[in-house]
């Protein structure tokens, strides 16, 4: 199979790529070549912008792609120039989207109001009824949190027959190379040496849907050559959802930390951990789909998943930490201040 991929330098992509390959499948890279990354012996590189895209058709039709993966897809305008240029070139079309695009998802931002829904979520839970979640963040309308809204960008996709599109709705993706660094703020604490670790009551019981970056590729890569997946709708995510203090607890146990998480209501956390999130909004979506329909089984389990994570986090910090996410001493003195609350002391 022929198969065009745009980005696919960058945390996941690789991967998939790498998956691809090892398939027998032919390969061509869309991307910036700004991002290092090896990709595979015999992958044809095509180097451009991605707003430039149409300008690019022709080396495209020269390689006549029978499936587009397009891994960098965020916005409407995205979506369009893509179902633009690519319809009546490739047969199928699959996008990479979001958890985000569900209603749980704005609720937890306080873009919504209403009772939580019902989780797990389906994929055909409801979805945001505010759009543009990341918009208020943009320093101007060129930055691409102005545009971004994965829900449009799915409707763009899935509604031209001539270019089926699969999409998949990817949960929060951790793993070596995760520029989001997500274990990091409870792995540095443990590093230090630090004898407890702070949690808010409510975030403590937060449920959040997870994916290994391994499993996740996997997932894709089974979506883009899995014909059956044409014209479907898919959440990835592991099995079973954890709780934030369960997932602490996991990386605790793998990072080999024995202290103690402290749970405090918001109103006793210090100031730089307080933190008023509707946590009553679960995301939590159901993977059934994907494994009934298109076999799908996570080959790396969460232990092993969370060791090559936790070796990864250590040997490449964020360049830049803020410290003050970091303010020990302010910490001390809240549970100092709790300690001396429960035992009468004023």
């Amino acid at each position: 199979m022929r198969i065009l991929v745009i980005g696919g330098t960058s945390f996941i992509g690789p991967r998939v790529v790498s998956k691809l390959v090892e398939q027998g499948h032919e390969l061509a890279v869309f991307h910036r070549g700004q991002t290092k990354s090896d990709l595979p012996y015999g992958v044809e590189e095509i180097t451009g912008e991605r707003a430039a895209l149409s300008n690019f058709s022709s080396e495209f039709k020269r390689f006549a792609p029978e499936v587009v993966l397009d891994m960098i897809l965020f916005t409407e305008d995205e979506a369009r120039t893509a179902l633009q240029v690519f319809k009546g070139m490739a047969r199928r079309f699959v996008m990479p989207s979001s958890m985000d695009v569900y209603r749980a998802y704005g609720r937890l931002l306080k873009l919504e109001q209403g009772a939580p829904d019902p989780i797990p979520y389906t994929e055909e839970g409801p979805l945001r009824e505010v759009l543009y979640p990341y918009r208020s963040r943009a320093k101007s309308e060129d930055e691409r949190a102005y545009s971004y809204d994965k829900i449009l960008a799915e409707r763009v996709m899935m509604s031209d027959d001539k270019l089926p599109a699969t999409i998949l709705r990817l949960p929060a993706v951790y793993g070596p190379g995760d520029k989001q660094h997500r274990l990091f703020e409870y792995l540095k604490p443990m590093d230090d040496g630090r004898p407890f670790i702070l949690m808010g009551e409510r975030r403590a019981e937060w449920l959040w849907s997870r994916g290994f970056v391994e499993n996740v590729a996997d997932a894709i890569a089974l979506a883009v050559t899995t014909e059956r997946a044409m014209g479907r709708i898919y959440n990835v995510a592991e099995r079973d959802a954890l709780t934030e203090r369960e997932w602490l607890q996991s990386i605790a146990r793998i990072a080999g930390w024995n202290g103690e998480i402290l749970l405090l209501e918001n109103s006793d956390m210090p100031e730089h951990l307080a933190d008023d999130a509707p946590y009553e909004n679960h995301l939590v979506s159901d993977s059934s789909r994907i494994r009934r329909e298109l076999g799908f089984e996570e080959r790396v389990g969460r232990d092993e998943a969370l060791r090559q994570t936790i070796e990864w986090e250590r040997e490449n910090p964020p360049t830049e930490i803020n410290q003050a996410q970091f303010d020990y001493a302010a910490e001390d003195a809240a549970v100092e201040k709790l300690k001396a609350r429960e035992s009468g002391v004023r």
